[in-house]
């Protein structure tokens, strides 16, 4: 993953509403959302939500699908995981004091 995609994905989750709708089509699974339902569940206008999922498409954390009259959005979860990836491989790049790499994702380290 390029630092770019990280930055623009991190940007787009920055913003509270952006981020809801993230985690309501992490939750739907497979079976996406439509944005008539993510609209109801989390009581956002039509054009607002629009705005919202077109910002998670262009970062890449969303993808969207026609089925008939509908429109699927789902949440990319390979982009996802290659997200958490790079954050958590380069959590500690250039940080001084810190012996390893790996030493501030090490959940033991801080217990």
């Amino acid at each position: 993953m390029e630092e770019f995609q990280v930055v623009r994905a991190l940007a787009a989750l920055g913003q509270p509403h952006r981020l809801k709708v993230f985690r309501a089509l992490v939750v739907a699974g497979d079976a996406g959302l439509t944005p008539g339902t993510i609209s109801e569940a989390l009581a956002l206008p039509a054009a607002t939500l629009s705005f919202h999922l077109k910002e998670l498409a262009v970062a890449g954390l969303v993808t969207q699908e026609r089925a008939s009259r509908h429109v699927i959005y789902r949440a990319d979860y390979a982009f996802m995981n290659a997200l958490l990836a790079y954050l958590t491989d380069h959590c500690c790049e250039g940080a001084s004091g810190i012996d390893t790499p790996t030493a501030c994702c090490d959940t033991r380290a801080n217990a």
